[in-house]
């Protein structure tokens, strides 16, 4: 069943969620904003199970069962710490009637309600993830080889199974495009894609040759040496300002700017 929300705000926006008597949503740490009294806060290191009761892991099984569901619940955080991701979930339940929970992101932007239908998985960029229904599973995607070495959103991405709603966040303003409308692909800067439906590949590509117009992309154009490509037929959300531009505009305003003229590949990075 689809979650209740709505996203109000305009330039730091958030999501209020009202919960049915016995529902579940659940929210990456940090994220939470307000609740009302007749609703449950628990912080765990486990996901969703999947099923519709606060995404309790189902051990069974006596004492062998609940040792896989530790080593699970290990595991689990295990990768999401190796992810640079919360190490734990706040579970939010409304035990007295509806209840209210307000959640945002971390940036200035744009938030996002994404339905799955259990048809298709999403993708995000890391730190996107905001709050989802228990029925949603929350994971991790290593992008392996060149991809996600050379990608500005690293190598990892968060996927999200399952059915219900899942709701992510972004910086500045979101467009959704669908890469079948341009031609079947689309280059984008590495740090504006904030999620894609599967299906749609993703991947890295060098910015022209190692030639004159090439070295001059890289240098003053401010992309580095690196494009994201998107290609197939599929939903794409990208956000009109990265968390690397950010950071350089802050740096500037406290006189810190050491990019100079050049930005690109001598740009000295976020961290």
């Amino acid at each position: 069943m689809t979650l209740q929300q709505e996203i109000v705000g305009n330039a730091m926006q958030m999501a209020v969620v009202n919960l049915r008597l016995g529902q579940t949503v659940y929210c990456e740490a940090g994220k939470f904003l307000f609740k009302t009294t007749n609703v449950t806060m628990e912080t765990r290191l486990s996901g969703p199970s999947g099923g519709g009761g606060g995404g309790q892991q189902g051990g069974g099984g006596g004492m062998g069962g609940m040792l896989r569901q530790a080593v699970g619940t290990a595991m689990q955080a295990g990768q999401r710490a190796l992810a640079g991701e919360s190490l734990a979930f706040q579970y939010f339940t409304s035990t007295g009637g509806e209840g209210t929970v307000g959640f945002a992101g971390v940036l200035p932007g744009e938030m996002r309600a994404l339905e799955l239908d259990g048809s298709r998985a999403w993708f995000a960029e890391k730190d996107a993830f905001v709050a989802a229904e228990s029925t949603v599973q929350f994971g991790i995607a290593f992008q392996g080889g060149r991809t996600g070495r050379s990608g500005g959103e690293g190598f990892v991405l968060e996927k999200f199974t399952g059915h219900g709603t899942v709701i992510i966040a972004g910086a500045g303003n979101f467009i959704d495009l669908n890469p079948a409308d341009f031609g079947g692909r689309i280059e984008v800067d590495t740090g504006c894609v904030v999620a894609f439906e599967e299906g749609i590949q993703y991947g890295v590509q060098r910015i022209g040759g190692l030639n004159r117009q090439g070295l001059m992309n890289a240098v003053f154009g401010g992309e580095g040496l690196s494009l994201a490509t998107l290609e197939g037929n599929g939903r794409v959300i990208l956000q009109s300002l990265t968390i690397e531009s950010l950071a350089n505009a802050l740096r500037k305003a406290q006189g810190g700017d050491k990019q100079g003229p050049t930005g690109g590949l001598f740009s000295t990075g976020a961290g």
